[in-house]
């Protein structure tokens, strides 16, 4: 057991922060990811290091010095770095002659690595390549994805959903227009992965939409897929269990169509239109039922009055006889 293992009891209100922050929460954080420098780097792996970690910030740690680890063959170095600073993402890069200029690009589950794809570096222009405006810090940027091979290939799907792990930012309700400054586009052809940043120039069109350009801003990469180490299915099916108070419960009588509509069944009584409330005027009075309601006892009363009179005639009559 390590000293990062340990369950100790804070003495400081600040350090009880410090440990509920790191405790699992039903919403994640944002993931962190780090970028580490192997035993032996090479200008073109150093320079990638610093521009992705341009990208990243500020949700990304760079370790300036040296590591001397392998992460294919020994992980304890790599998982003690993730818990010392609390970061499910990293990117490894070394260099030597079997396998010149390296990236390895990963992510953790509980603390243990779950993916990693190893990628060379063929072709690399940084940022200080473009000699234009960059992207400000912080911005989200929007992905792209292009080749059949990340639909069709296993690793190529692994790597793409990597991808989409590593670049894609916090997750925001509300986006705004003039904040969308950076697309990250990928393809993948003919074997290679090919990276390119692009700044988003909004100009002027004559109307509310503004017209849309891409200028390349760096930086630019041109990678070869190496060696992979993926997670088993029932691992990764595991890593994406949900808490059941996050799922949504399923609501009766409620459909979507393809669109996107939602349609409601509701079941009501039968209405009774005779007592529909309706706007109360003087002219708008519903006489006319108690009218007919009242009508047949009255000609009852006058049938009654008439049999009484015919009843007293005919005693008169007799009295006279």
């Amino acid at each position: 057991m390590t000293q990062l293992d340990r369950v100790t009891k804070p003495k400081t209100k600040r350090a009880k922060r410090f440990i509920e922050k790191r405790d699992p929460k039903l919403l994640e954080n944002t993931k962190n990811a780090m970028l580490i420098k192997g035993g032996n780097t090479s200008e073109t792996v150093t320079e990638a290091l610093k521009n992705i970690y341009s990208l990243k910030k500020p949700n990304a740690v760079l370790y300036k010095k040296k590591n001397i680890t392998r992460p294919f063959e020994d992980q304890t170095s790599v998982e003690f770095f993730s818990k010392k600073s609390d970061c499910s993402l990293f990117m490894f890069g070394s260099h030597n002659k079997k396998r010149p200029h390296n990236l390895i690009i990963g992510r953790m589950f509980d603390y243990h690595i779950l993916d990693m794809i190893e990628l060379g570096i063929e072709k690399f222009h940084g940022l200080s390549d473009f000699k234009n405006s960059k992207s400000a810090e912080g911005s989200k940027p929007m992905l792209v994805f292009a080749g059949d091979l990340f639909e069709l290939d296993n690793n190529h799907k692994r790597l793409k959903n990597l991808l989409i792990d590593f670049f894609r930012g916090p997750t925001v309700l509300n986006i705004r227009l003039g904040g969308l400054e950076i697309v990250l586009h990928f393809t993948a052809l003919a074997g290679k992965i090919f990276m390119r940043s692009y700044k988003v120039l909004m100009k002027k069109s004559g109307c509310r939409i503004p017209r849309i350009e891409l200028e390349e801003m760096g930086p630019s990469f041109d990678f070869v897929l190496k060696r992979t180490h993926l997670a088993s299915d029932d691992l990764y099916k595991k890593s994406l269990q949900q808490p059941k108070s996050l799922k949504a419960k399923k609501k009766k009588n409620l459909s979507r169509d393809v669109f996107g509509t939602s349609y409601g069944r509701i079941h009501m009584e039968k209405q009774d239109l005779a007592k529909l409330q309706t706007r109360k005027m003087k002219g708008l009075k519903r006489k006319g039922a108690k009218v007919a309601a009242a009508a047949p006892a009255a000609a009852e009363e006058e049938e009654e009055v008439v049999e009484e009179d015919q009843a007293g005639s005919n005693s008169k009559s007799a009295r006279v006889e």
